[in-house]
């Protein structure tokens, strides 16, 4: 049985209203495939819900939403971007990037365009990003993607577009292979502005263009932690090998998100010493978090270096079945899908924000 199944919406409706006691986490799943019939009534007593519970509620379902996938929040979270609210707003666009439904791109084409906030606008830009890989990739209709691309080229163009939607609107393009892209990548990363450089090497990781090298291989040496971070990702996502000396340094680096992404970037790429480098660091690590960071890396290096896979090429010994080497081979790769699966979720940084609340970061 789901765990929202055995919830009524009246039993909702008063664990909601009830603000002397904490919201019951399994009654987070019952707002999952709502229908219109329960969302209209929800929409009743929407208002009488304090901010605070409404914020925390969203939170708790974006964050849920993200780690089980079975769970489909799109129905509430479009029924949460009408709230008066903006923290409400952007954190049900964040929740909607979790989906891949094309109906959404209308959603976030309106709100970029019509919003009051430029949080939730800067959101629903972010949330056009997977549209754009998913036109590049021939997933979309081409039709589709360059309405999207259109779109997010005329905020860039817009001298009244606040800043943060405009960051968010190029982030996006980085997929695109439009004309126009790397140019205005390129502009971003001459600013200077270090918020805008940090945009820029965001964008180059999804570019799939080794073109970006040097800018990436510059931006590691960075006295700025937010942009070594951003440059050490972006280097593993473009498998820049002239990359490992530097990111072995890393391992080392004060700021801990930096370390984060070299450990993932050097699993990316692979390469001599990054096993030994890696393996090092298990044997020394105290802290949980990155224990398991360092067991997923280990766990994709190897799927990156090919070591488990020559088995596949080997004839069997005599002590094993075809159905035994099978199983193994089966359970090798669900081990990889695993690992990324939770680097996906822990240890990547899709939101640029979330790394900027300190402002010191981007500041000389």
């Amino acid at each position: 049985m789901l765990p929202q199944a055995d919830i009524s919406l009246q039993q909702l409706s008063e664990a909601l209203l009830d603000t002397d006691k904490p919201f019951p986490a399994r009654f987070l799943y019952r707002f999952s495939d709502m229908e219109a019939a329960d969302l209209e009534k929800l929409g009743a007593i929407w208002p009488q819900l304090p901010l605070w519970r409404r914020q925390g509620l969203m939170e708790d379902i974006e964050e849920l939403s993200s780690k089980d996938t079975l769970l489909d929040y799109v129905a509430f979270s479009r029924f949460a971007l009408k709230d008066e609210d903006p923290k409400v707003r952007q954190l049900a666009v964040n929740t909607l990037w979790d989906y891949e439904q094309t109906d959404l791109i209308p959603t976030f084409l309106e709100l970029i365009a019509t919003d009051s906030e430029a949080d939730v606008r800067a959101a629903a830009a972010g949330g056009l990003a997977r549209f754009v890989y998913a036109g590049e990739i021939e997933e979309i209709p081409q039709a589709k993607l360059k309405k999207i691309e259109e779109a997010l080229l005329a905020v860039l163009a817009d001298q009244e577009t606040p800043i943060q939607v405009k960051r968010a609107a190029l982030e996006a393009l980085g997929y695109s292979s439009r004309d126009e892209v790397p140019g205005l990548i390129k502009t971003a990363f001459n600013s200077k502005d270090k918020k805008w450089m940090a945009s820029a090497l965001f964008a180059m990781s999804r570019s799939a263009s080794a073109e970006w090298q040097p800018e990436v291989l510059s931006m590691l040496e960075s006295n700025l932690p937010a942009l070594r971070m951003e440059a050490a990702r972006a280097a593993g996502e473009l498998e820049l090998t002239d990359a490992i000396p530097q990111l072995l340094e890393l391992l080392d680096d004060t700021d801990e998100n930096t370390r984060q992404a070299s450990i993932w970037s050097l699993s990316q790429i692979g390469g001599e010493g990054v096993q030994e480098a890696l393996e090092k660091l298990y044997e020394e690590a105290e802290d949980e978090d990155e224990l398991e960071l360092l067991e997923s890396a280990l766990d994709n290096l190897t799927f990156t270096q090919g070591g488990k896979l020559m088995p596949l090429y080997e004839l069997p010994n005599e002590e094993q079945t075809g159905d035994e080497l099978e199983d193994n081979d089966e359970d090798y790769f669900e081990d990889v899908d695993e690992a990324t699966d939770w680097y996906e979720e822990a240890g990547e940084f899709d939101d640029l924000e979330d790394l900027y609340d300190d402002e010191e970061d981007l500041t000389d």
